[in-house]
């Protein structure tokens, strides 16, 4: 019984984590990188599609993105996709390929994606704390019920502890992966 919740406590959290690292791979840096409009909502058709599906992602250099539509016919509305995001970029279109230049982040600009960086942080960690409240409330539940040992409950809680803080240093690893490729200029 406890194995299978901290089993569950494992899943959740790895959830959690990886939830986390997409969010952050959508974040803009110096830096071209595909993963900053693969998920971008486009209205193809009246239908929201991601730009993923729609057309080849690109970063032949190092400040550039290349998105080369599988269907010619809908560069344009790619096009206003790009423009209306939160992006701040201008698309370049060739009739072909749709060119999308990187400007270098200010300073400024860098420390508030530092911030939101951070800010996502902090509700990853919240969420991994409210998934070991959670599990540690079944646990005592169990107990309670005599479905367990009081030792079994003092293991499982030992053992979501480590899980917790396991998953609490990989947020931290992460923030500093993000952060540090935000401020490289």
């Amino acid at each position: 019984m406890v194995k299978e919740a901290l089993q569950d406590t494992e899943t959740r959290m790895k959830t959690a984590l990886k939830s986390l690292e997409e969010s952050l791979s959508t974040l803009r840096t110096s830096r071209a990188s595909p993963s900053l409009v693969e998920k971008l909502m486009v209205d193809y058709y009246d239908v929201p599609t991601p730009l993923m599906q729609l057309a080849t992602i690109s970063a032949p250099e190092p400040r550039l993105l290349a998105i080369k539509p599988f269907d010619p016919s809908s560069i344009k509305t790619i096009e206003k996709g790009i423009l209306a995001s939160d992006l701040g970029l201008t698309p370049n279109n060739d009739g072909k390929i749709i060119r999308l230049s990187i400007p270098p982040l200010t300073e400024d600009r860098r420390k508030d994606l530092v911030k939101v960086v951070h800010h996502r942080a902090e509700e990853t960690r919240i969420a991994i704390r409210n998934i070991r409240r959670d599990v540690h409330n079944d646990l005592r539940d169990f107990e309670k019920e005599k479905v367990i040992s009081e030792d079994d409950l003092k293991h499982g809680e030992e053992e979501l502890q480590k899980s917790t803080d396991h998953f609490i240093e990989k947020v931290d690893e992460a923030v500093k992966r993000k952060e540090t490729e935000i401020m490289e200029v």
